[in-house]
């Protein structure tokens, strides 16, 4: 084998080792965006909701939940990736609603949103 043979071996392993390493990295993002750990719903009044990040912009939320007489008030931080459940949130803001959501381990920028939590419906109670 010849220099310039193995140069040439040398390039084409390193340009597969770095698709596979894209194709892995999305493949992962993707897994972790579409499958839920864990699913559920809380019930509260959306205190906080607006649009934050300079480069990635993502829409977040505070849900101030009911507290059991006695208990302090909680706080629920989530994220909203879908137009239509923000504009449920923001046609309901200062109702009570019960917000549904999907938490998701694992997301590895902040630009899906700073919160695990993603808001998935939101409905006003009376």
């Amino acid at each position: 084998m010849t220099g310039n043979e193995i140069k040439n071996k040398v390039i084409k392993y390193l340009v597969l080792l770095i698709i596979s390493g894209a194709v892995l990295c999305t493949g992962y993002v993707m897994i972790v965006l579409n499958v839920s750990y864990s699913k559920g719903e809380r019930i509260g009044y959306v205190q906080k909701f607006s649009e934050k990040g300079w480069l990635c912009k993502t829409w977040e939320g505070e849900l101030q939940m009911l507290p059991i007489p006695g208990a302090l008030p909680e706080k629920f931080s989530f994220s909203v990736r879908d137009k239509t459940v923000i504009g449920q949130i923001n046609s309901s803001l200062g109702k009570k609603v019960a917000l549904s959501y999907q938490q998701h381990k694992g997301v590895p920028s902040t630009c899906f949103g700073e919160s695990e939590y993603f808001a998935v419906n939101v409905r006003p109670l009376d």
